[in-house]
């Protein structure tokens, strides 16, 4: 299938927004604990880059059930990216999910997700959940290959 032929959004960014209803707790979270600054600033709405793929944190009235993930990093070392924020003070998750490796549980915060990445030639992924100070759940994944 050629491009043309494609949808409209298959050309267009992917922007990830995550709602905050106290902006400036999020922005300490996001400083202190994942040690990133955002790159450009409004009142309604901090705008961080990571990777070279942008992600807004946004000033919201409602807020996120975080009964699932709603954005994750892809990493390299997940045991060192894990124990680095633990370190930092990240809280994660005691995921217990059925059809994860190992039983489902996780060992160190981290579990066994078998088949996550078929297209990228991956036969699962090692992955880690915790809440930002909003409720939003972020992951943390490594393809396992």
């Amino acid at each position: 299938m050629n491009n043309h032929n494609r949808g409209i959004l298959a050309r267009a960014h992917v922007a990830t927004r995550l709602p905050a209803q106290d902006l400036e707790r999020a922005r300490r979270f996001y400083s202190e604990r994942l040690g990133l600054e955002p790159v450009d600033e409004r009142p309604g709405g901090l705008l961080y880059r990571c990777g070279g793929v942008d992600f807004v944190v946004f000033k919201s009235a409602g807020a996120s059930s975080g009964a699932f993930t709603q954005m994750a990093w892809e990493v390299d070392d997940i045991e060192s990216v894990v124990s680095e924020l633990k370190g930092r003070g990240v809280v994660f998750e005691d995921v217990e999910l059925p059809g994860l490796l190992g039983g489902g549980r996780a060992k160190d915060g981290i579990v066994e997700v078998e088949g996550n990445y078929p297209s990228k030639g991956a036969r699962g992924e090692r992955g880690a959940w915790f809440r930002d100070s909003e409720g939003n759940m972020l992951g943390i994944g490594q393809p396992v290959v």
